[in-house]
């Protein structure tokens, strides 16, 4: 059995004058958001055997307030792979993850992450968590998923069953979308 967990970064700042996206920082309602999901991380004794992120500053940043909620370093392995990654090319660093590694956390970004989740649970009528994912993956939300396998590299399209999904605003109705 292999458990994947995905996090998209939070809500970076749109604000802040930078010549690329990828040095994006979080802005505060971002900050809140990591902490919160970081917390109740820790409260649902969620523990990773292994941690890769995009190396982004809004990914960077996430993990630090993350870190924060959850009460211990994540110390992830930085793949700039993930940088804004589609599906496909995820699966692929999927399949590369330590066969050692029964539970992985992915942190990185949109639309990958969202169409990533579509692709490895099938569309079943009536699935109001998978639903949910496809209605919308907010900044901060995290995905938890379960395989039937022992090996990575056998994770295939409609293998896993979505056991989570958890949206800042779940936690904390003040990080909602903005009224």
């Amino acid at each position: 059995m292999k458990t994947l967990t995905l996090l998209r970064h939070a809500k970076s700042s749109w604000d802040d004058p930078v010549a690329r996206d990828f040095d994006r920082p979080l802005n505060a309602r971002g900050q809140r958001a990591a902490a919160t999901v970081g917390r109740h991380m820790r409260g649902e004794g969620l523990q990773f055997d292994h941690v890769l992120a995009s190396p982004a500053v809004r990914v960077v940043e996430t993990i630090q307030h993350l870190e924060t909620g959850y009460g211990s370093e994540l110390a992830p392995a930085w793949d700039r792979r993930i940088y804004l990654a589609s599906a496909s090319s995820l699966l692929d660093v999927i399949h590369e993850l330590p066969a050692g590694a029964g539970s992985a956390l992915l942190i990185g970004h949109n639309p990958g992450l969202e169409d990533l989740t579509l692709t490895l649970v099938p569309d079943r009528s009536g699935d109001a968590l998978r639903d949910s994912v496809e209605e919308k993956f907010p900044t901060a939300a995290l995905v938890e998923m379960r395989f039937d396998t022992d090996d990575w590299d056998m994770v295939r399209a409609g293998d896993a069953t979505l056991v989570r999904f958890v949206r800042p605003r779940d936690l904390d109705p003040a990080l909602g979308p903005d009224r």
